[in-house]
């Protein structure tokens, strides 16, 4: 049989956290598919509760104060187990703050664009980074505390959604309002009857997490949060658009050497021009989203509003709900549709190139989608 102290020295080994961290991520990508999956957000629920009860129990009895032969002979056996397995708190929580936040960076990812709602993202990718050197940590109430506030906020505000099937402001806020709740009841069961804490801690372990759950609204408003559960998962410029049955034949200019190109980069000025896209949404979803036509003579100058267009959008199919708009008469320079919700926050952006041709004739490649 394997000695624990073997199995400590393995598991002490410099080189397994940087597997277990690729390894973990590896998993997650190829296992995480869809974001209204019922089997893997009962998962990312149960990784909250534990967490909620190992950051209880770290918060009422530290991680190495006490050992089975300080408890009465008289202990219940749960008492004695947990005293057993204290010390290996810290590694339960670093594994279930891997998970959380390996789940959300796929999720997020699918509906963050090189924009303002890449800023949460970012957030959440440098606390999966982190999340690997901060063991040593992981006895502060006050990190604990913060870190849970940030991975109950980034649940609720995709599992409402998924749930009621509503995206807006109020349903937003209900899910920074929940966080508040949770986090509240985890503070007061740390503080609750604990001798060994005081009122004045309680309120320096709440603050930071309540402060970090208003500064994340605030990043609502800026619409600098990704606009999950939807997603684009395909947008391009086309010439021609027909629907066939169930499919959409979309014919496009393409150039032998363009080997990955699926939609136009370039159009004539005195051609039509189509916009399509198809953004996932979760089953039970309807809502509307906006193709937001912006323009710009050339690159010094910015962006500036030309149109938008809504497209009511039903949830449910694997490869998103399908649609389009279209222009004509287009002006040279920079064109750009931003696929946006009600709130105006962007899930996805699609450019295209706008130039005087001489010569009108043209090969159209024609893809079904």
């Amino acid at each position: 049989m394997v000695s624990m102290q073997r199995f400590q020295s393995v598991l002490g080994k410099p080189y397994l956290p940087p597997l277990f961290f690729f390894s973990g991520v590896t998993y997650d990508t190829v296992t995480l598919t869809r974001i209204d999956r019922l089997q893997d957000n009962l998962l990312l629920l149960l990784y909250l509760a534990l967490l909620g009860f190992l950051i209880v129990l770290t918060g009422r009895l530290g991680t190495n104060e006490a050992t089975v032969e300080d408890l009465p002979p008289d202990a219940p056996r749960l008492m004695r187990w947990i005293v057993q397995a204290k010390p290996y708190a810290p590694m339960a929580i670093q594994f279930l703050l891997g998970g959380l936040f390996s789940a959300y960076t796929i999720f997020y990812s699918k509906s963050a664009t090189f924009t303002g709602t890449a800023v949460f993202f970012c957030l959440l990718v440098g606390f999966l980074v982190a999340n690997e050197f901060l063991r040593d940590r992981l006895s502060n109430v006050q990190l604990l505390v913060g870190l849970y506030a940030l991975v109950c906020f980034g649940f609720f505000t995709f599992f409402l959604p998924v749930m009621t099937g509503l995206m807006n402001q109020a349903i937003f806020l209900a899910g920074a309002a929940l966080t508040v709740l949770v986090v509240l009841r985890v503070v007061h069961l740390i503080y609750r009857r604990n001798p060994a804490r005081t009122n004045r801690e309680a309120l320096l372990a709440g603050a930071p997490a309540l402060a970090l759950i208003g500064l994340l609204v605030g990043f609502y408003f800026l619409n600098w949060i990704p606009p999950v559960p939807l997603s684009m998962k395909f947008g391009g410029m086309y010439h021609e658009i027909k629907r066939s049955g169930d499919h959409f034949e979309l014919s496009y200019e393409k150039r032998w050497f363009h080997v990955w190109q699926r939609s136009n980069t370039t159009v004539a000025a005195d051609e039509p021009i189509y916009c399509f896209t198809a953004v996932f949404a979760p089953v039970t979803l309807k809502t509307t989203v906006y193709h937001h036509w912006y323009y710009r003579s050339d690159t010094s100058q910015p962006f500036s509003h030309a149109d938008t267009i809504p497209l009511k959008i039903s949830g449910g199919r694997e490869g998103g709900y399908r649609a389009y708009t279209f222009k004509q008469g287009l002006d040279v320079g920079d064109w750009r549709v931003d696929v946006e919700t009600e709130d105006g926050r962007v899930i996805g952006r699609v450019p295209v190139h706008v130039e005087k041709r001489d010569d009108a004739s043209r090969s159209l490649t024609t893809i079904v989608y």
